[in-house]
């Protein structure tokens, strides 16, 4: 009987003992089975739609925002290439597509907008005349590539003053105060006439020209109302 318990505490005692190592070597079998590249690995593949798609709209965002350009109404485009300079095509109002970085857009009014300028000249009588001129000009849509070679956005700005001032003095040299004066309607035709054919020499079209101001010098004015007096006393 005694050797019988002995056996059986023997045999319980092996039964914990397995137990306790197998507790003890489950830690080490799973530390044996964990590989951290198959954890990085899974989340890369994982995460690879999800990378893709941000992408995509990374890559649609910057393509909306700098291939697409919008043409409002009266104005007219053209393109400058990093490679060939500036095309020959224009474009008109709407939505246009370019290349990004390659190309850029160049956009000009082309509605007739107006310009005052006024000359000091002299008459052919020798009489000093101050005279101001109105013009309504656009840039031709057809040569807008040769005027941006040639004087740029600002081509107003830069041919426009010196055109005036000098067809005011050449024409105004053609005529005597007087003449000024009674004939302002034929005046304002040559100076028109003049105007159109230098402006074309740039490519600007003017739409209309007139004088909307003309002075003489004030001994002048006063000598003319002073004859005027006379010629009532006269009469």
């Amino acid at each position: 009987h005694e050797r019988g318990g002995l056996e059986h505490s023997a045999a319980t005692r092996a039964r914990q003992g397995r137990r306790a190592g197998a507790r003890a070597g489950a830690p080490s079998a799973m530390a044996g089975r964990f590989d951290p590249s198959k954890l990085l690995s899974t989340i890369a593949q994982r995460g690879t739609p999800l990378l893709a798609g941000a992408g995509v709209l990374v890559g649609g965002g910057y393509l909306a925002n700098n291939a697409i350009y919008t043409v409002d109404a009266g104005h007219i485009s053209i393109k400058y290439h990093r490679l060939s300079g500036v095309g020959s095509s224009t474009f008109r109002e709407g939505v246009h597509f370019m290349f990004p970085w390659l190309e850029r857009p160049i956009v000009f009014d082309v509605r007739a907008r107006p310009h005052t300028m006024t000359s000091l000249t002299g008459s052919r009588d020798l009489q000093m005349v101050s005279i101001s001129l109105r013009a309504l000009c656009r840039p031709d849509p057809a040569k807008l590539p040769e005027i941006y070679r040639m004087l740029g956005r600002d081509y107003d700005e830069k041919v426009l003053p010196s055109i005036i001032n000098e067809v005011l003095k050449s024409v105004v040299a053609q005529y005597n105060a007087s003449q000024l004066i009674m004939q302002r309607e034929l005046v304002s035709k040559t100076i028109r006439q003049g105007m159109v054919a230098r402006a074309h020499d740039f490519n600007i079209l003017l739409e209309d020209v007139a004088i909307t101001h003309l002075s003489f010098s004030p001994e002048y004015e006063k000598a003319v109302e002073q004859k005027q007096v006379a010629q009532q006393q006269a009469e």
